[in-house]
């Protein structure tokens, strides 16, 4: 019987510096979108998809991430006492039980791989899932539970993928397909960041990975690859002749929240499907259109 995917392990090391000043005092990861932080729309979707354990990388300065997961009894009696118990609601949803929620130190910035590579001793030999929280997706169902029902039936390693513009292949870990399924393909090489003429397609491995404990094997080798930096493209791609690996092109819309341009979108989006805000933002929205029109 394959065994269940309930570890979850979240790298939240980088310094953020696309949003600076922002993130001199902020991290990144509790960076607001409309409402909640965004490494709380990755927490949701973990426990979505069964995550029982989250294994938090860091780094210095990080401490206000840590802090977030905290109970709060001063602010829930408060909200209690005026009888806000939506928002109280809304409040408990932030906290871990206790023992459910690790956080090790990345000392060096040395990469993706490196990062997933720290989580080692608390995954031990189980599968378990890599999720990235600057990667936000829109998805009537999660993104993370449509791999983990999908992986059921794969076993392997599985990595969410989407097209992205061939131009823009550069920039992400892009398959080469052996077997395209529609939904799912079978992989027979992984590139991170090729050049655009050498790319072998443009489906683009995006922030959502369940793998197999062997690929932290791979990782112990800690080789560096493209950018001076232990990608974990390369450990997983190891596996493609070993446990397998396979693409999952995901049902929903992926936004780049490490990005300024995508936390902008990402606002407008998830705002725009709020019932309380809707109608004040698309009215909004609606106005400065006609201005910039009427202006060109």
């Amino acid at each position: 019987m394959r065994r269940k995917v309930t570890k979850a392990v979240f790298p939240v090391a980088g310094l953020g510096t696309r949003f600076l000043p922002a993130t001199k005092s902020v991290p990144k990861e509790i960076m607001t979108l409309v409402d909640r932080p965004l490494v709380q729309y990755a927490i949701d979707e973990a426990r979505a998809a069964g995550i029982k354990e989250f294994l938090f990388i860091t780094s210095r300065g990080k401490s206000a991430l840590e802090d977030y997961f905290d109970e709060s009894p001063l602010l829930e009696r408060e909200l209690r006492k005026k009888g806000k118990l939506d928002i109280l609601e809304d409040l408990k949803a932030t906290n871990m039980e206790s023992g459910a929620i690790a956080y090790m130190r990345q000392h060096k910035a040395l990469g993706l791989g490196h990062a997933v590579w720290c989580a080692r001793r608390l995954i031990g030999d189980e599968p378990f899932a890599v999720m990235l929280p600057d990667d936000v997706i829109s998805a009537e169902k999660p993104c993370l539970q449509q791999m983990v029902e999908a992986y059921e039936e794969t076993g392997g390693n599985m990595v969410a993928a989407m097209e992205v513009p061939h131009e823009k292949t550069s920039s992400y870990g892009i398959l080469d397909i052996k077997e395209d399924m529609g939904s799912m393909v079978s992989v027979k090489n992984m590139v991170e960041k090729p050049n655009v003429e050498d790319a072998p397609s443009n489906l683009a491995v995006i922030g959502r990975y369940i793998l197999d404990p062997q690929v932290l094997k791979n990782l112990n080798k800690l080789k560096t690859g493209a950018g001076g930096e232990i990608q974990l493209t390369d450990a997983i791609a190891q596996e493609i002749d070993g446990t397998g690996v396979y693409g999952y092109r995901f049902r929903g819309q992926r936004f780049d929240c490490g990005s300024k341009a995508g936390f902008l979108q990402a606002t407008v989006a998830f705002g725009l499907a709020r019932d309380e805000l809707k109608d004040d933002l698309r009215g909004f929205l609606e106005s400065v259109m006609h201005i910039e029109n009427a202006a060109e």
